[in-house]
């Protein structure tokens, strides 16, 4: 598996090796060894899965507050994404920061996205399959969300009327939440 850094410190983009042959594909999607070579010492904890239906569908900024707070590995099995990481960490050098990776049923990319940061994607496609991994427990006492379009994030999704949840258009923004993330803490 190849890791590609990206801008923001921990969040890195996983390429796995494919075996292709006539019949399909095999390839290792998580090995504790692979990702320790990696620089990924994470227990995952829980598996979940969303779909989507439609294109244009937007979920996020999501995370868990601290003490819950949760790294996520995710891919898509089915579909196209635009995934998103915002580092939400106070006194970060890259605070507010974001970054975008396209991932897809096609180019089977992953995204490893540490504790400290904010997490959404937006659908490409209808048919949507998306599967994380997180290394904490769901917990709803500490579930939270930061405004898809927060101007001080400034994140560019693609789109111009996403379908959106009742969550998430009622998220407040990061000036007015009570997230408590902070640099060297988390």
């Amino acid at each position: 598996m190849k890791r590609i850094d990206t801008k923001l410190e921990g969040v890195y983009i996983l390429e796995p090796v494919v075996h292709g042959d006539a019949r399909g594909y095999f390839m290792e999607t998580y090995s504790t060894k692979t990702m320790a070579d990696l620089g990924i010492n994470n227990v995952f904890v829980q598996d979940n899965q969303s779909y989507s239906s439609q294109k244009g569908i937007l979920r996020g900024i999501h995370f868990q507050n601290a003490p819950m707070a949760q790294a996520k590995l995710v891919r898509v099995t089915k579909g196209a994404v635009l995934d998103v990481a915002v580092d939400l960490r106070k006194g970060s050098p890259t605070y507010k920061q974001w970054v975008t990776v396209e991932l897809s049923a096609e180019n089977k990319r992953m995204f490893f996205i540490p504790r400290g940061f904010g997490h959404g994607f937006v659908t490409l496609t209808d048919d949507v399959e998306f599967c994380y991994k997180v290394d904490n427990l769901y917990s709803k006492e500490c579930d939270r969300g930061i405004r898809f379009n927060d101007p001080t994030i400034g994140v560019d999704w693609g789109v111009t009327d996403p379908i959106l949840s009742q969550k998430d258009t009622t998220s407040p923004m990061l000036d007015d939440s009570d997230c408590n993330f902070v640099y060297g803490e988390i």
